[in-house]
């Protein structure tokens, strides 16, 4: 699964989620992607889930790009652990999705393969997703 090599800090502050993504916005590297409507962490586990159902519909067909890395630590602490004692150990890693963001792109397939793809994708994922195509045309048609 997805994890950064080395980071400057090992735990994070949890944030807020607001507004629209600032960058990758639109589909850069594909012709077609799936674009997140909602805010969300998505977890490394859930991003290699997606991935897994997107190359397996297209079956080894195309290209897939995954635009989105988990690089923030999320931590936990035990079950039945008494208050105080810090924070806990790092549980899993998330990125953090803002409404806008491109999260999977594709080339090289039809448009039905790819909006089924991009479908099954989007079920792994816990937010609202939509399909978006590199020139509006291509949906239309």
């Amino acid at each position: 699964m997805l994890m950064p090599k080395r980071t400057k800090f090992r735990k994070h502050h949890r944030g807020r989620m607001r507004g629209r993504a600032k960058g990758g916005d639109t589909v850069a590297f594909g012709e077609f992607g799936l674009q997140a409507t909602e805010a969300s962490w998505v977890t490394s586990a859930q991003i290699e889930s997606a991935r897994v159902a997107l190359t397996r519909h297209v079956r080894r067909g195309g290209k897939v790009w995954i635009r989105l890395f988990p690089d923030k630590p999320v931590t936990s602490t035990p079950a039945e652990t008494r208050m105080g004692k810090g924070k806990g150990a790092v549980d899993f890693w998330v990125a953090v999705v803002k409404p806008g963001r491109v999260m999977f792109e594709i080339e090289g397939v039809p448009l039905d393969v790819a909006r089924e793809a991009m479908r099954l994708a989007g079920h792994k994922l816990p937010l609202k997703t939509r399909f978006v195509a590199r020139d509006k045309e291509a949906i239309q048609r």
